[in-house]
Formats: structure tokens, sequence, C-alpha cells
């Protein structure tokens, strides 16, 4: 009997979200393979994003704008609407890097018979959406590297849909590192069936919440020392900082 084609569940969340939602959106409408799930869920935005969204509403699976409790709360409703084979997030800021995409993850999961598959992140500035200023290489990561504070790209993460139902939902008491918790308690058991795709996937901008100056960064760290520990994977500060030389470095190899 044939393999049906993988269903890809996308799922976007976003708040007043006016100048970068539609690159967003389009980025997904304009993917070649034709089995995705889109589901958008905006968190009562107060500019234009929602009259924006409504024009590509025909293409959406699911549109829910309405209050929440933070990021990870959005996820978990997008999470609880998905019915793809395979679950991933393109927040607002970010958009896929080629039309074929969604086509390359499907078809290496199917053929494969993975349970993730993980690529690459390319970072642009506002002014100039086509210049790659650094690049995010998710072929550093390993499970055991999650002492370090290492993960796959988050955006460029593509899971399939039995993993979430087996680990759960994200944590909403995390204000940074949810996703990165999230991925622990994925990947710290060294069974999860992974390949890493060699190419960016995705184009995010600058200036997510996790970058946003000392404040964020103390934070963020602080949060996957938590995380580590919640899920017995043992680490410690020294262990996390050492990340960041190799950090500097994703800014001059591009």
């Amino acid at each position: 009997m044939k393999n049906h084609p993988l269903t890809v569940t996308v799922i976007t969340v976003c708040f007043n979200s006016v100048k970068t939602i539609e690159r967003t959106l389009q980025s997904v409408a304009a993917q070649d393979w034709s089995h995705i799930e889109h589901i958008v869920i905006d968190g009562a935005s107060t500019d234009r994003t929602v009259s924006i969204i409504e024009k590509y509403r025909a293409g959406l699976a699911q549109f829910i704008s309405e209050p929440d409790h933070g990021i990870y709360d959005a996820m978990n409703k997008g999470l609880a609407l998905a019915t793809g084979d395979i679950v991933c997030f393109l927040n607002a800021d970010d958009f896929y890097a080629t039309t074929d995409v969604i086509s390359r993850v499907a078809s290496a999961i199917s053929s494969k018979q993975l349970d993730a598959l993980i690529g690459d992140v390319g970072f642009f500035r506002d002014n100039d959406i086509h210049r790659t200023v650094r690049r995010y290489r998710s072929d550093r990561f390993t499970p055991k590297r999650l002492a370090w504070g290492w993960m796959p790209a988050h955006p460029a993460l593509f899971m399939r849909r039995l993993v979430f139902e087996q680990i759960g939902y994200f944590k909403t008491d995390y204000q940074i590192a949810g996703d990165y918790e999230h991925v622990v308690r994925a990947f710290s058991s060294g069974s999860l069936r992974y390949q890493h795709l060699p190419v960016i996937l995705v184009r995010m901008q600058m200036g997510g919440v996790s970058t946003r100056g000392f404040r964020a960064t103390l934070r963020l760290n602080q949060e996957i020392l938590r995380a580590c520990r919640e899920n017995k994977v043992s680490t410690n500060y020294f262990k996390i900082f050492t990340k960041y030389p190799a950090k500097i470095l994703e800014f001059l190899n591009k």
C-alpha cells in the first residue's frame, strides 16, 4: 500500500505584527507542498494585524484572535488544533527561505522514517531581508549538548505530531526558554530519530525576545538551567556560558 503524503501543520503565533505578518503568510502560501495546514493564533492584536490575516483567511485551516497568557500559551493553542503528521512553528517575524522548504522536509521525514528534522536559520536585519548577518547552524546540536544550552534552531525544527503527543505542551511559566525546555523533553532520551538538513530553511529577523540585551540573556540562561534540572540533565552555568564564543562565530561563518 502506498504511503499517503504527509500533512505539515505550520503554527504561526503573533501579536501586533502588522509590519511582518503578511510576509510570513505569503511565504507559507507560496510553498509547493499542497498538504499544509496553516494555523494562526493571534493574541488579540490592537493594530491592523487581524485585518491583514483576514486577507489570507481562505488559505488558513484555523484562525483565532483572542487574549492569551504569553507566547507559549499561544503555541499550545495551536498545538491543540493541529492535525498534521508533522508540526512546526513559524512566527510572525520569520519566513521560509525558499518555496520548497516544506516539500523537502516532508520528503526527508517520510523517506527516512524520521521523528524530526532540523535545519538552519539565517538572521537578517529589517533594512535588508535578503542579507544574512548570522547563520544558526543546527548541525552543532546533539542531545548530549543539551547540558551546554544547545538546541536546534526552533523555527527550523519539524517534528512528528506523535512526538508532541508523547511529550506534552509547552510550559507556560517560562518567559523565554519554553521552547528549549520542550526540546529537552523531546531529545534528552537520545531515542528520537532525527537528521540535520544543512541548508537555511527559515529566515528570521534580528531582535527577538531572547536576544534583547543583558537582562534577557540572564533570564534565558536561568531558564535553561531550570529546564535541564527539571528534566534531569546535569549542567551548570559554566557549561551553559561556554556556548557563547561559538555563537559569535555565527556572524562570521555565514
